[in-house]
């Protein structure tokens, strides 16, 4: 008796294969997705912490030295124009060097770029591009710990996303830096306080405070003098 040859799989087999790898794709995609769009957002997280750092660095010698030219960004008078003129404050003190800057500016969304020239032994920085990954919020030496140093450009202070954010990573998170050196990594979820003592404490602790606005109180929209490119 003649044998059939089992070894071939039929149409309907492989039909019902092709729908199995389907059906998990369609549950791994996303999540494989958000792993990478969280790693990316880590590490603007550490670009921004470098950043802080530059200008914790620059903003502590100014003080030990009372150089009123090494400062926070919100101590400046006059104040700081934007975010070109502060980030030549930290090449011009060597706190930063230019070739630092595109790496550090930069996201998925968000392409920053730095050029330099010198004149009479005087550095000045400009910035190109499509837009920076970070603007950096008008700290002071008085503002405490949780007061935001820089957050991605597509988050505005105590506001929901629009449908379509600008800069980087759209509406999928943000990121934050606060004065003290912490730094968050924050879905959308978090953009806003909700109602309540309780849920603006929570606000002031997940997101931060900015500048000059008093503990307990949130307001919607970023403060007067922040830094942005452009």
């Amino acid at each position: 008796m003649t044998k059939k040859n089992r070894s071939a799989f039929t149409l309907i087999e492989m039909l019902v294969v092709i729908a199995i790898i389907a059906t998990i794709a369609a549950f791994a995609v996303p999540a494989l997705t958000n792993a990478m769009t969280k790693g990316q957002m880590t590490g603007t997280m550490n670009n921004a912490r470098q950043l802080y750092l530059a200008g914790y660095q620059m903003s502590l010698d100014g003080s030990n030295n009372s150089d009123a030219n090494l400062s926070w960004p919100g101590d400046y008078s006059p104040a700081l124009a934007n975010l070109q003129a502060y980030v030549t404050n930290l090449v011009q003190n060597g706190y930063l060097q230019v070739s630092d800057l595109p790496k550090l500016l930069s996201a998925p969304g968000a392409t920053c770029t730095a050029t330099s020239s010198t004149a009479n032994n005087v550095t000045t920085v400009t910035l190109s591009g499509t837009k920076s990954a970070l603007k950096v919020y008008p700290v002071t030496s008085n503002d405490g710990s949780n007061v935001i140093f820089a957050v991605t450009s597509n988050y505005t202070y105590d506001t929901a996303f629009p449908a379509t954010p600008a800069g980087p990573y759209g509406d999928k998170g943000f990121v934050v830096i606060r004065k003290g050196g912490d730094g968050s990594v924050l879905r959308k979820a978090n953009a806003t306080a909700t109602a309540g003592a309780a849920g603006t404490a929570a606000f002031e602790s997940t997101v931060g405070k900015k500048p000059g606005e008093a503990a307990g109180t949130v307001t919607a929209g970023d403060p007067n003098g922040v830094l942005t490119y452009p």
